[in-house]
């Protein structure tokens, strides 16, 4: 495979004025994530929504206030009026086997893209995506969520503060003790596979983002499907999609575990579950030459000063832009949309993760290590 290039992309339109006129293509859960944050920037306006559930699609819309005549059941008829609509870009929240058609039909209708994580289904069709941003030259952004917290913005200021030093390892952990979702999120074929993909995609972007984005050059997995989705226990999960059945096939591993290789010589470890007989938690961790840092909640820093280790807590309790992750995740993409300023979660990120998750379930598959190209 060619490696991903630098995404280029165009604004042709003046926004003088006027607001960034968005599509919400998937009316589920984090759906509504998105349009509460995008209601409480002035510079954007939802004007439709796409779902192939046409019950969901009206509750959504009825919830957000969105005209009967601009609710779509698919995407085709959605951008078949994309001019009545004067739509400037789409939003997309479906399943994870359908990232990339929906993604490329908008991108095609000459569209800017948000898409969330992961990227696609796999590295061949994350590929395709960044095709289709780039012969368009439309803005094709990946929902890495974790990039625009208040947590990540301390920590990035620390980094590039030379605090850490050289970073040569580093841990991403997320685990649920019992939290598979079901719905579609146990079922391979719409998801991809279970916590790696799902919960892993989050803190291997994260920690390689804070590492400086080295290139991964190897992975070395194993997963488990040891204890499912556990319908024996008397508790419930904390979170499902909205469709979520008793019923539904639960077809993806429920653990899995990875050493991951950059060219720079660093490594990561990863582990991730839906359910583990453990503490639930989400942790990164960085450790540098200089100092470590180790942040769940907050980034606490490890380091040496006057001749003692020294451990170092950043008060973040008074932030001057303390601004919810999501909500600066969607007004960097309306800014982006609107200006064409760099974007921080740029389409060859997610190409380069999802060629981390494929090696993951290859390994894990195979028994050896994989190298990726």
């Amino acid at each position: 495979m060619a490696e991903p290039i630098m995404q280029t992309y165009d604004v042709q339109k003046s926004f003088e004025g006027k607001k960034a006129r968005i599509a919400i293509i998937g009316t589920g859960n984090i759906a509504n994530e998105h349009i509460h944050s995008y209601k409480k920037i002035p510079e954007v306006e939802i004007v439709a929504a796409c779902d192939i559930n046409e019950s969901k699609l009206h509750m959504y819309c009825d919830r957000h206030d969105i005209p009967a005549e601009n609710r779509y059941t698919s995407v085709e008829a959605l951008l078949a009026d994309k001019e009545r609509l004067a739509l400037d870009a789409a939003d997309v929240c479906v399943w994870n086997c359908n990232h990339a058609a929906c993604s490329i039909a908008a991108l095609n209708a000459g569209l800017h893209v948000f898409c969330e994580k992961p990227m696609a289904y796999n590295t061949e069709q994350a590929l395709a995506m960044k095709e289709a941003a780039d012969r368009n030259g439309k803005l094709l952004m990946i929902g890495f969520v974790m990039r625009f917290s208040n947590e990540m913005n301390a920590a990035m200021d620390f980094i590039h503060a030379g605090t850490l030093g050289d970073i040569y390892y580093a841990k991403a952990t997320y685990l649920r003790r019992h939290g598979n979702p079901g719905g579609w999120f146990a079922d391979k074929s719409r998801s991809g596979g279970g916590p790696v993909i799902d919960l892993g995609v989050h803190v291997i972007d994260a920690n390689r983002y804070m590492m400086g984005q080295p290139k991964p050059v190897s992975v070395y997995a194993a997963t488990a499907d040891k204890l499912g989705n556990r319908k024996n226990l008397k508790t419930t999960v904390s979170w499902k999609p909205l469709d979520a059945k008793e019923d539904d096939i639960c077809d993806v591993e429920d653990f899995g575990t990875a050493l991951i290789r950059f060219d720079n010589g660093a490594t990561m470890l990863l582990e991730t579950s839906y359910s583990l007989n453990g503490a639930g938690v989400v942790k990164r961790e960085l450790y540098g030459d200089k100092g470590g840092m180790v942040f769940a909640d907050m980034p606490k820093i490890y380091t040496e000063m006057n001749g003692y280790m020294v451990d170092v807590t950043p008060d973040l309790s008074y932030p001057k832009d303390d601004v919810p992750q999501f909500r600066r995740e969607m007004q960097h993409f309306v800014d982006c949309v609107r200006t064409g300023c760099e974007c921080r979660a740029k389409a060859e990120d997610g190409i380069w993760v999802m060629k981390i998750l494929d090696a993951i379930y290859e390994s894990a598959r195979t028994g050896h290590e994989v190298i990726i190209k």
